[in-house]
């Protein structure tokens, strides 16, 4: 399969998730968070890494998102980046849940 084809299939899996329960504010419930990391890991790795220290896609460590924008990074999430193999995630992942991540990209993953 290809790296665009398990990204869809990731994404699909992570929509399938997100519809079955009500959209969440803030902080998303551990459950979720555990199917939001594994996305991470399965999918964002993909192209970022399994470490997340980049490959096709930049890193995602803690000290290259240091200095970027937060905000910036979760419209990244939810929106891609035109003519870049970073595709959308709006529908998959909410707002809040991608403010949740890049707070814990900038923590530092587990």
């Amino acid at each position: 399969m290809t790296r665009r084809g398990t990204a869809l299939a990731a994404a699909a899996a992570l929509v399938i998730g997100w519809t079955a329960g009500a959209a969440w504010a803030g902080e998303p419930d551990a459950a979720r968070q555990a199917e939001i990391m594994d996305f991470v890991h399965s999918t964002c790795a993909t192209c970022h890494g399994a470490s997340l220290a980049g490959e096709v896609g930049p890193p995602l460590t803690p000290a290259a998102l240091k200095d970027k924008d937060s905000a910036m990074l979760a419209a990244t999430i939810l929106n891609g980046r035109p003519d870049t193999q970073m595709m959308p995630f709006t529908g998959m992942i909410s707002e809040d849940e991608a403010a949740w991540l890049v707070g814990r990209l900038k923590a530092g993953l587990d």
